[in-house]
């Protein structure tokens, strides 16, 4: 009788141990601002799957991951490269995605586990943004010139001093940023 008594202990010491190795330790969970970029642009990536009606088929979400990837600018375009989204990456965790997706696993535990892959994923975080309509472009360093319109999409060619980047960016301003734009006419 001691000896079942024993038994039963121990299994059930074994099952307590191995229920709380399944718990994620709180370490694992993410922080507030942690994994900024991938929580942010998979849960964008996730509604629009649904937006699209695509089938949630691992290979679906892959190929449609990729054809998003092709777009991504800035944090979001190294995320896309960390993940093996991008043509010149050197590895692919794809699967890492599109497999917990296809079962409509939450992102953040997604960019939890690719965490554990991959740390440089959740170093990522988005540049502060200006808010154009009231900055004094003329405080700005170039870099931060530049930065805006690398975010455009655009560049300066033959821009020497800050002044043709202040021009550039006050130039382009209606068409990238109309709302700023507008707001500085009206100062």
């Amino acid at each position: 009788m001691g000896s079942l008594r024993r038994l039963t202990c121990s299994i059930s010491l074994s099952v307590a141990l191995a229920a709380l190795a399944l718990v994620p330790s709180i370490s694992d969970a993410l922080k507030d601002g942690d994994c900024e970029v991938c929580v942010s642009f998979l849960g964008r990536f996730y509604q629009s799957l649904q937006d699209n009606n695509v089938k949630f088929t691992s290979a679906d979400i892959e190929k449609a991951l990729v054809k998003t990837c092709k777009d991504a600018k800035g944090k979001e375009n190294r995320f896309c490269y960390y993940i093996g989204g991008t043509h010149d990456a050197a590895t692919k965790i794809l699967n890492e995605i599109s497999k917990p997706l296809s079962y409509h696993t939450p992102v953040d535990k997604i960019c939890e586990k690719l965490k554990k892959k991959d740390s440089q994923i959740c170093e990522l975080k988005y540049d502060k943004q200006l808010d154009l309509s009231t900055v004094d472009l003329k405080k700005l360093k170039v870099k931060e010139l530049k930065k805006i319109l690398e975010v455009w999409g655009e560049s300066c060619k033959g821009c020497a001093e800050k002044s043709d980047f202040i021009r550039k960016i006050n130039e382009l301003m209606p068409k990238y940023a109309p709302n700023a734009a507008k707001a500085r006419r009206e100062l």
